[in-house]
């Protein structure tokens, strides 16, 4: 049973099953009864009911909720580590030091977060009222989640919604629901109440697409593709819901002349290939000083043909396998089509050896001589690749960072200030990391500029997104013919 649903595991109703598919061999790790309209029905009713009395229950009560929620987590963060792996192919290491705590991390954060509402001080902005600012939840959410990191995800549409009162309905991709099901269950059990979180395991043609449409949905949060998240924006539109979106990605990796070139090419051996590069964040365009470019690209080919592959088990494995066969085929169809106007200079193949052959992986791959313009330039691979392309000034650097129509995240990599302050003012993304390429943390917000869409997720500007503002207005001084009134109509 893979639906969780007013607080009870049930079987969807669907009739229709799917299997899920360890993609590093191939084996089906779970099968699924996917949901269907009628489960979407339940899960709305039981969050409209859940609303009212959720939303009314204090920060702390909510808090207390967080914190013993964190604490199962931890107790079963093996569990959750296996399971996370086994659906992703992932290997175990970056479930369980990155994917696993970091998740933990940011229920802590919310536990706290929950507690610290923001708003303007109450005060007399007018002389004879005092004015005061409400945070209120919106009430039903519906949140789409991508396969990618799909703990993490459950974790980063869950915790802001329910911290601010409100209650949500989850779709996790159908491929990777496991964790996003193991969330809602835990949560359960720490005593959150029933019907505030529910997850359901459908595909998004069906329950995707009519969850977003609900008129009973008071706001959609959608993560995944830019070409989605547009219908996304289509749909809630009917109705008028808020949106929150966190879409597609092609982060600039710029290397100035006077950057650690060692330190450069260890970073973007991790920026680029983190979960398989596939990562919204992940380095994909190296941009790269003319003076230290031949340098850049030798050294690093020769990393990315070091690099280990393996299945989850294997401690000595770097990286782990595509999420699916289906997409590591998409991305050696981009590699493929990028031999005819650019050179491979490291990878560009799906493995076959030490019974790789089996999984969905594909060796790191850097693409070097390849048009601006070029589709494995512009377009968001969502793999292992990496595209490195020359500048020779400054403005060039700073010009083919923001020649996409995404900004989602940026690096620089230089050791002079006055770049590096240049650099986080210019470059159009809404992360810009100096001399590093990655690390996220509870404490600050993640989210997109231009065609990377809009709205935080993580930090206490999540809020913003899961809240409405009401200003509260009290007169003070039990006048009854206000001065005010004589623009409406004559006082005598």
């Amino acid at each position: 049973m893979h639906q969780f649903i007013n607080g009870t595991l049930t079987t969807g109703a669907s009739g229709v099953t799917q299997d899920v598919i360890n993609p590093a061999t191939g084996q089906v790790t779970a099968t699924v009864t996917l949901a269907g309209l009628r489960d979407l029905e339940a899960a709305v009713a039981a969050a409209r009911a859940a609303f009212p009395a959720w939303s009314r229950t204090t920060p702390g009560e909510r808090s207390a909720i967080l914190q013993r929620f964190a604490r199962i987590l931890e107790a079963r963060a093996k569990e959750f580590a296996q399971a996370e792996s086994s659906q992703t192919g992932k290997p175990l290491r970056l479930c369980r030091e990155f994917d696993v705590p970091g998740t933990i991390d940011n229920v802590d954060f919310f536990a706290g977060a929950a507690r610290n509402l923001e708003g303007k001080a109450m005060a007399e902005y007018s002389a004879d009222h005092t004015s005061g600012i409400r945070r209120e939840a919106i009430g039903v959410v519906g949140s789409i989640a991508p396969w990618n990191y799909p703990l993490q995800m459950a974790a980063w549409k869950i915790l802001p919604a329910i911290a601010a009162g409100n209650t949500i309905i989850l779709k996790p991709a159908e491929i990777t629901p496991l964790t996003s099901v193991m969330f809602a269950e835990a949560l359960s059990e720490a005593g959150l109440p029933d019907g505030v979180v529910n997850v359901l395991v459908g595909s998004g043609s069906t329950v995707g697409a009519a969850l977003m449409r609900h008129p009973q949905v008071d706001m959609v949060s959608f993560t995944g593709s830019t070409a989605v998240g547009r219908t996304v924006l289509e749909a809630a539109a009917v109705n008028a819901k808020r949106v929150h979106l966190e879409l597609g990605g092609k982060a600039p990796f710029v290397v100035f002349d006077d950057a650690d070139v060692d330190a450069a090419v260890h970073g973007a051996v991790a920026g680029s290939l983190i979960n398989s590069g596939q990562d919204c964040t992940a380095a994909t365009r190296a941009l790269v000083h003319r003076s230290v470019y031949q340098e850049f690209v030798d050294k690093l080919a020769a990393r990315f043909d070091a690099i280990v592959l393996g299945t989850p088990e294997n401690e000595g494995a770097d990286i782990g396998s595509m999420s699916s066969f289906r997409h590591r085929d998409h991305v050696a169809g981009m590699v493929d089509r990028a031999r005819g106007y650019a050179r491979i200079a490291a990878g560009g193949y799906a493995p076959t050896e030490d019974g790789l052959g089996e999984g969905a992986f594909y060796r790191p791959t850097l693409v070097v001589d390849a048009a601006p313009d070029s589709e494995i330039v512009k377009n968001e691979v969502f793999g292992p690749v990496l595209a490195v392309l020359p500048f020779d000034d400054d403005d060039e650097a700073i010009n083919l960072a923001n020649d996409t129509v995404y900004g989602l995240a940026a690096s620089a990599w230089t050791s002079n200030l006055q770049r590096a302050l240049r650099a986080t003012r210019e470059i159009k993304a809404g992360c810009v990391w100096i001399n590093d390429h990655i690390p996220i943390i509870s404490e600050m917000p993640h989210g997109g500029f231009k065609q990377s869409g809009f709205g935080k997720d993580m930090s206490t500007y999540s809020f913003d997104e899961y809240t409405q503002v009401k200003h509260v207005m009290f007169e003070l001084g039990g006048v009854v013919e206000k001065d005010w009134h004589r623009t409406i109509f004559a006082l005598r």
